[in-house]
């Protein structure tokens, strides 16, 4: 079995992708509430800053900043994903199972790149923010309801308060509102 060395930098900021067993799945999209309440209650636990976050039907894209003194970005997202996966219905079928047939709904493992250089952050932030356009999923990435960045703020939807000139939609910087 392969053992996978993580960076363990307090205040990192680091770009991560995470998929669904099932590629090919809707499930992130279909249980967004699910999984914004495991994002949010990950956050009360281990705060961490989103600085970009897209979901899309099998995989999420993000940046996260972490607190100075903080590193274990591993049990933020040990914490996200077993929240996501008990806060499901049980209807929610997956055909990826194990023996046990608990249903085994992420891949094992996920990409990361810590960010080092400010043009290296701005990279993955378009990277981020154009995904569902990449994906063909919209024509425009402010079109797409499941990203934290926008260039304009849907009708209906909160303005953003803070210095930013981005929008955050999904998350935002109190994981107390989820």
């Amino acid at each position: 079995m392969s053992r996978y060395l993580r960076p363990r930098a307090p205040g990192a900021t680091i770009y991560f992708h995470v998929c669904l067993a099932e590629r090919g799945s809707t499930l992130l999209i279909d249980e967004i509430d699910a999984l914004r309440a495991a994002v949010g209650l990950t956050r009360r636990i281990r705060p961490f800053h989103v600085d970009a976050w897209v979901v899309l039907p099998d995989n999420m894209q993000c940046i996260w900043t972490l607190p100075d003194g903080y590193a274990s970005f591993q049990a933020c997202w040990r914490g996200i994903k077993s929240q996501f996966s008990h806060n499901l219905p049980r209807a929610t079928s997956h055909s990826n199972q194990l023996a046990c047939e608990e249903p085994r709904i992420w891949q094992r493992h996920f990409w990361m790149h810590r960010i080092r250089e400010p043009l290296e952050y701005w990279d993955y932030l378009q990277m981020c923010q154009f995904a569902p356009v990449r994906m063909g999923f919209v024509e425009m990435s402010e079109d797409w309801p499941y990203s934290s960045l926008s260039t304009t703020p849907k009708s209906g939807q909160q303005e953003n308060t803070t210095a930013k000139s981005i929008d955050l939609r999904v998350w935002d910087d109190d994981p107390t509102r989820h």
